[in-house]
Parts: C-alpha cells; structure tokens; sequence
C-alpha cells in the first residue's frame, strides 16, 4: 500500500499510548491527517508540538465525525462509556478501534452499541510502559511490539483486515485472539505480574527497600505504573485474573512444602523449567 492509508484518523486520549501512536502514524505516513480528542487544551498543544496530532478538540462529536478510524486510547473502564457517546457521530464506513488492556467486557458491550455502517474491532498494543502522560510518547514504541486484535463471530472480516494492516504498518507482529482468550492469557503475563510487582513493593518495609538490589528493582519496576489506570485493568479482567492467581498459588504452595522440608531435588528442577523458559524469551 502506497502513501496514506487514511485521510482522516482520529485518536481520543493522548497519553503514552495515545500520543505514540499519533507520532508513529506521523512517522509511517499511514494519515493525511490525525485528529487529537483530549479533555485538556495543555494536552492538546502539547501532542500538537510533538508531532502526534495535526489538529485538536475537547469536542468528542466533532473529533470523529469526518474520520476513517478512530482510537480510543483511554483508561480500560472509560473506553465503552466514550464509544457510546461518540458512535453516534461516526460517518458510515468508519472503524473503531481501542488499546483497551481488557478485551471480553469491551468487546461484547461495543458489538451490541455500533450502529449500522460503523464496524468495530479491539485491539491491544502491547506497547506500553510504567510512564504516563502524553511526555511520555515515543515514535518507536510500536516497533517490534506485539498487538492482539481481537475476533469473534460478529467482527466484520474487512474490517479485521483493515486494522491487522494498521497495526503491521505500525511495526507490530499483529496476533488475531478471540477477546475471552486474549483475557485469559494477558492475565498470566501481565496482569498477574503487575499484582506481584506491587504486592512485593508494599511488603518490604522502609529499612528493607534502603537495602533493595537491582534485581529487587527489576522485578517491581512496573510498580511504578499509575495505580488508577491499573486498579480499572484488574478489576476488568477479573475472573480471569482470579484463575491466574489460583494457578500460581498451586506453584507457591508447592514451593512452599519443597522449602520447609529442604527438598533440594525438586526445587532444583523447578528453577531449571523457570530457566528454560525465561531463556526461550528474546529480550528487547
């Protein structure tokens, strides 16, 4: 595909997700142009002088009612709430899509609310970082990343094809899940790591964290992360977060009996899977 695949693409939220992603359009040619939608004029100028948007509003209506596609890059619990209020307003043939971190309530609510003529697929771009804020955007933070975009028996093919492309063009190795699976196993790799990051952050108490080595460091950095954006993600996914958890407190408990009767053998062959699998990964 030549030049740009859209004449008008219209990203609602412009934080870190958001305003990379209007840079990474820019950066790719994939819009003539991109329109900005955020409840903050200082948001706004400032996504306009980094290069993500070409034009700005506060007006949720008119941000997307001339575009092609359109990005709800906004906390998981306001993304449905949003899309009913802006629906409405879409011109007939346009796609909505969003970088919700919870597919199976989002997906379900947004199939029943698009009107005819508006098609909708959800996405999930797993790009992002313990940063917040539109200070935050990267022009690569896309690159190589992965992006589930979801598809069940309502998803609209041409439209599936449509956002697979954008996302590939953006740098992304496009996975396609159905939005109940994309749950169940982001809450193991992501979800389920995040609860610990902040669960071990929390116990170690002032004395302890003085002492804290790197590897303390690494293993909680996502502890960072805004605690409202991840407080909707856990609350979204819950279900399948509870599984993950009851799945891990099967290991732990097992760890738990190894320690206490000293059973070098099996603790041993635990850590070498651990190892195995972790080496299988391809660090950034």
């Amino acid at each position: 595909m030549r030049g740009e695949a859209f004449n008008r693409i219209t990203i609602v939220g412009l934080g870190l997700i958001g305003g990379s992603l209007g840079i990474a359009i820019r950066r790719k040619r994939l819009a003539r142009t991109i329109v900005g939608c955020s409840r903050k004029p200082q948001t706004l100028r400032r996504a306009k002088r980094c290069g993500a948007i070409d034009a700005g509003t506060s007006n949720l209506r008119r941000a997307v009612a001339k575009a092609d596609l359109v990005v709800l890059a906004t906390p998981v619990e306001t993304i449905v709430p949003l899309a009913r209020r802006l629906l409405p307003a879409m011109r007939r043939g346009a796609i909505l899509t969003d970088v919700g971190s919870t597919k199976g309530e989002i997906v379900r609510a947004l199939e029943r609310a698009v009107p005819d003529g508006v098609r909708y697929v959800g996405s999930h771009p797993l790009a992002g970082s313990e940063q917040r804020g539109i200070a935050a955007a990267q022009p690569r933070l896309f690159d190589r990343s992965v992006c589930v975009v979801t598809a069940s028996s309502r998803t609209d093919p041409a439209a599936l094809r449509v956002v697979t492309g954008f996302w590939r063009r953006l740098g992304c190795r496009v996975v396609t899940l159905e939005p109940r699976r994309h749950d169940f196993l982001l809450a193991t790799v992501s979800h389920l790591p995040h609860l610990l990051a902040f669960c071990l952050t929390e116990l170690a108490d002032g004395q302890e964290l003085s002492l804290a080595p790197r590897s303390f460091r690494d293993a909680t950095r996502v502890a960072k992360s805004d605690p409202g954006l991840w407080e909707g993600i856990l609350l979204g996914n819950r279900p399948a977060l509870a599984q993950a958890i009851r799945r891990f407190d099967r290991r732990w408990r097992l760890l738990r009996g190894w320690l206490g009767r000293g059973n070098r053998s099996a603790l041993r062959q635990f850590l070498i899977s651990a190892k195995a699998k972790r080496d299988g990964l391809q660090d950034d």
